[in-house]
């Protein structure tokens, strides 16, 4: 078992959000983190519907009244000091730009106890682009989660050559705690091993799309009918959002292309996904 009791989330998009509540679900207390009120109003909502969802996809426990229970172990700041004071381990999943969760992790280095561990759910960047921001290289690793983490409960960790074993253990056990199929990877790989995998698949489905080749429905028909899996790689997007494709693609030489193509004929048009109700489908509002 690991030591860790209290969590602080930064971020309460997508997945940010996700993290939170499967914590708070798994008995542990956990603040939210973000950077106004007024996104955290928003971030409530949010977690109700995640309470909605775990009973409606019948995550054991839920409809008996844990979902509502976890709403209870929530708290919510808009004040990073605030947010952390007692926090054991921080888990960061603020927008993926590098420079702002630089500039993040140099504040967070500076109010966190020291006894605090510091893990990034960067979906693309080595954590040794930011370890040397947090004040704390022995004390920080990646802790990655696939989208959806009450059904795809994957839990990457990933450490650099400054990680100490025993907080790259503890993160283990950790993720085993709150419901996680806890996956160590051995050295640093940009994407993990999920993202190595599907970012050049839903690239590719971009690059057909945004050269005229195929409609997004019909690409992901190929590749759902062809295969036999449960999704193509425009509704994986709609549910992961448009946005950390975009933002992961207009820092990529290579993909800036394709970056702005998803901005101009979709996010500018405020298609973001499922969250949003409309991304390269429409979805009816909850």
């Amino acid at each position: 078992m690991s030591n860790i009791k209290n969590v602080t989330v930064l971020g309460t998009g997508v997945l940010g959000s996700q993290i939170a509540y499967q914590t708070a679900f798994s008995g542990f207390k956990v603040t939210a983190y973000d950077i106004s009120d007024e996104i955290l109003a928003k971030a409530k909502e949010r977690f109700e519907r995640l309470a909605s969802t775990y009973q409606a996809d019948g995550v054991a426990g839920a409809a008996e009244g844990k979902a509502d229970a976890a709403l209870t172990h929530i708290t919510y700041s808009s004040e990073l000091a605030a947010a952390v004071a007692d926090a054991d381990l921080v888990i960061e999943a603020i927008p993926e730009v590098l420079a702002l969760k630089q500039q993040t992790y140099e504040q967070l280095g500076k109010v966190a106890p020291a006894k605090t561990i510091f893990a990034t759910n960067s979906s693309t960047l080595l954590p040794s682009d930011l370890k040397d921001f947090t004040g704390r290289p022995a004390r920080f690793l990646a802790l990655h989660f696939a989208n959806q983490v009450w059904k795809f409960n994957t839990a990457e960790v990933m450490g650099t050559a400054d990680t100490d074993p025993a907080v790259f253990d503890e993160v283990v056990a950790f993720a085993g705690e709150i419901g996680m199929v806890a996956i160590p990877i051995h050295k640093e790989k940009a994407g993990y091993v999920l993202n190595s995998l599907l970012v050049p698949f839903l690239n590719a489905g971009y690059a057909l799309a945004a050269g005229g080749y195929a409609e997004p429905k019909d690409i992901d028909n190929v590749w759902r009918i062809a295969t036999g899996a449960p999704m193509g790689p425009f509704q994986i997007t709609d549910i992961i959002g448009l946005t950390t494709p975009y933002n992961i693609l207009s820092q990529s030489g290579e993909g800036k292309q394709l970056g702005q193509w998803l901005k101009e004929n979709y996010i500018d048009k405020g298609k973001l996904g499922v969250a949003t109700g409309e991304g390269f489908y429409t979805y009816d509002a909850k």
